[in-house]
């Protein structure tokens, strides 16, 4: 194929690369007749640039985040998808921007080393989706993120960002996590995963008057029924002028915010103070939470912290 004009060349390279971010793959280039020679002459005349073996960058396109994922996925070596963080936030996530950009690859594979990206060999991949950038499916990039996360914080984050903004749904990583026989954070992901994804199961495992009784808190009442102007409620907890809703990763799914809103809301207006407590917060910060159940109960149901019981 003869190598297109000058003028043509500049609008095959922007059409390859505003598909991808801003960047082109020199095989896509060649396949419409843009050859070495030509991207030498393009990349000299400082209208593109050379980003790795494979990848261009044509400086007439805005830069997207998404350059950086087709660069790690055409230079970590043959077959590299997204996988972790990453590749959630090629889905769609929000809220979260990876330090690095974690790719996986076939054991097969030749590695190359690229900056910035953190590869992982499999023997075989996790499933891919292939549509846009190659990437692992949600679910499993979801749990290597948790897995692979500097912090138990992080690795809670990128387990609620995806479900709350329903790219994965909830049964799928419940699945795809049953398959995981090894984890550095297994039992710290598992209950993460269990609160986010099963809040039934995640309250039921939830003993809160065994939590009252390490921190030497009288125990409440638990799921006491009131009946409120937005109908029958069931109470997680309750003192006397005191309640504490116990919330699960399902309360902040869907239309679920705005029903808690309104049955604490209504607690409020009988007469009773309503304390939140997630249960994300007992997995991640368990002493400011129940601190604050402790302090609360001293203040507004035994206003003389002398009087509380000696629990053991």
């Amino acid at each position: 194929m003869p190598s297109p004009s000058p003028s043509r060349r500049a609008t095959v390279a922007e059409a390859i690369a505003l598909d991808h971010g801003g960047v082109a793959h020199r095989a896509e280039l060649r396949r419409h007749g843009v050859d070495r020679h030509a991207v030498r002459t393009e990349v000299r005349s400082r209208r593109w640039e050379v980003v790795g073996r494979h990848t261009v960058r044509v400086l007439s396109v805005p830069e997207a985040p998404a350059a950086a994922w087709w660069t790690a996925v055409w230079e970590s070596g043959s077959g590299a998808v997204l996988d972790g963080a990453a590749a959630l936030v090629a889905q769609g996530m929000t809220g979260f921007t990876p330090d690095l950009i974690d790719v996986s690859l076939p054991r097969a594979s030749t590695r190359f080393d690229v900056p910035g990206v953190r590869p992982h060999v499999w023997r075989q991949l996790p499933p891919t989706i292939r549509a846009g950038v190659p990437r692992v499916r949600p679910e499993q990039a979801l749990i290597h993120a948790a897995q692979w996360a500097r912090t138990d914080r992080q690795a809670a984050l990128v387990i609620c960002l995806p479900v709350q903004q329903r790219l994965v749904r909830p049964a799928a990583v419940l699945a795809a996590w049953a398959e995981v026989t090894r984890s550095p954070r297994r039992a710290f992901v598992g209950h993460v995963i269990g609160d986010v994804c099963d809040g039934a199961h995640s309250l039921g495992e939830l003993d809160f008057t065994t939590w009252c009784r390490r921190y030497r808190i009288p125990p409440p009442r638990r799921q006491v029924v009131r009946v409120l102007p937005s109908g029958r409620a069931y109470l997680d907890a309750e003192w006397e002028g005191l309640v504490v809703e116990i919330d699960g990763g399902h309360h902040l799914l869907g239309m679920n915010p705005l029903d808690d809103a309104l049955r604490s809301n209504d607690v409020v207006i009988e007469g009773s103070r309503v304390l939140r407590l997630p249960v994300l917060g007992l997995r991640l910060e368990p002493e400011r939470f129940m601190m604050q159940v402790k302090l609360a109960v001293e203040r507004y149901v035994m206003p003389n912290a002398s009087q509380m019981p000696r629990l053991a």
